[in-house]
């Protein structure tokens, strides 16, 4: 035994199931009971070690060589088990491995490199939100709105084709939920595993990429050397399981908290330039991602809490982004708040590659919204969708005032 593990402070324990349904469907009274139990909580359920403070959360992610990735981002150890698909070169991958891809991909969705998109996902977002506007201004704007405007767009950008994108929201609900513990949320998708992996592996392949798009960015890459060509078809699927997703469930958040802020809405619609920092809020607000795990590389202290080497570590990012001693009223969507340095994206070199992609989509959706709609409201209960890793809608039954 070290020296470090002899002088230890033991964690306190808690046998919560943070992947429990009731949890997953309402995180926040567990979030709360963990950050007050301590800086470091051990979950003798999963034999895992978690974080819940801010503070802990931001320096685990920012500090790569002791909380690795390479071992895996979820419960699964992979130093020991088989992952169930080739590992992502960018979220399953320290450096130097990590490098290479991060370096190409961030290159390819800079916001230099997005100013050729934003003309047309603003049309889209006009157009989107006239055809729903025009069948009724009662909907269910997880569905027409939060979902429909990233699968129009999205798509298009890295360069696949119309046919099969119904299956993108599918493989992302079984890519996140592979995360967590195998569960009934896993088991149930067991079935179509295979299908759906070999669906998005098919779209990463050089022929089935339009010559404009992300994806053939990617392969350039490959040709110049940059990549390897074994590399190109991960760093393609990684845009595919990553960025659609996510972006649905931070513009369902936003949706979410116009419907329940008026003030808010009413002052974006004053001043749209606010438009970028209020999706940032709302992510904050909601932390579409919930968790990830690192694995501790060796013996870490955490506050005096010595965390073993080749343990797991669940980083609780919804936890840390209502953390009262980081934010004030953190309960509290705020359009006055600024929101920067949440966690919502990681942070340090994991940090989401493809959040100025997500900002632009909301951009552009909440800027033609803005322009239409003077009042957005719910008109029922907002049903959430229960997922091991996102905070996830399933419904959200809007009404809309029109703007004279």
């Amino acid at each position: 035994m070290t020296e470090a593990l002899e002088r230890a402070v033991m964690p306190p324990v808690s046998d919560a199931d943070p992947f429990a349904h009731e949890v997953l469907l309402d995180p926040e009274p567990l979030h709360r009971a963990l950050r007050e139990a301590g800086p470091v909580v051990y979950l003798s359920r999963y034999d895992v070690h978690a974080l819940a403070r801010y503070e802990q959360v931001r320096a685990a992610l920012m500090d790569w060589q002791n909380f690795e990735s390479g071992a895996g981002v979820g419960l699964a150890h992979f130093r020991h088990e088989e992952p169930w698909r080739p590992l992502s070169l960018l979220l399953e991958a320290d450096p130097p491995r990590h490098d290479a891809p991060r370096r190409v991909l961030r290159e390819i969705v800079a916001p230099r490199a997005l100013r050729r998109l934003r003309e047309t996902w603003h049309t889209a977002a006009e157009e989107l939100v006239d055809q729903v506007l025009a069948e009724g201004t009662e909907f269910d704007g997880c569905t027409v709105l939060a979902e429909a405007f990233p699968l129009r767009v999205f798509p298009d950008a890295v360069g696949i084709g119309p046919d099969g994108r119904e299956n993108l929201l599918p493989f992302g609900n079984m890519n996140f939920n592979a995360f967590g513990p195998r569960n009934d949320l896993v088991k149930a998708d067991a079935h179509r595993v295979g299908e759906l992996l070999a669906w998005v592996n098919a779209q990463c392949a050089r022929e089935a990429l339009s010559e404009d798009g992300f994806g053939a960015q990617v392969w350039a890459a490959a040709d110049r050397g940059d990549l390897t060509y074994d590399q190109a078809p991960l760093v393609v699927r990684s845009l595919l399981a990553a960025g659609v997703d996510t972006t649905v469930q931070g513009l369902a958040a936003c949706l979410y908290a116009f419907a329940t802020h008026p003030d808010a809405w009413g002052r974006l619609r004053e001043r749209p330039e606010l438009t970028r920092a209020a999706f940032d809020e709302a992510v904050r607000w909601q932390s579409p991602v919930q968790t990830f795990f690192r694995t501790a590389t060796t013996d870490v202290t955490i506050t005096g809490t010595v965390v073993p080497a080749g343990t797991k570590i669940l980083m609780f990012l919804g936890a840390a982004n209502r953390d009262p001693a980081r934010w004030t009223d953190p309960d509290r969507f705020d359009l006055t708040r600024d929101p920067s340095g949440h966690v919502g994206f990681g942070m340090g070199i994991h940090q989401c590659v493809g959040q100025h992609v997500a900002r632009l989509e909301a951009e552009a959706l909440l800027a033609a919204l803005a322009r239409r709609v003077e009042r957005i409201e719910l008109t029922g209960t907002p049903h959430r969708h229960p997922n091991n890793t996102l905070r996830a809608w399933s419904s959200l039954p809007l009404r809309v005032q029109l703007a004279a």
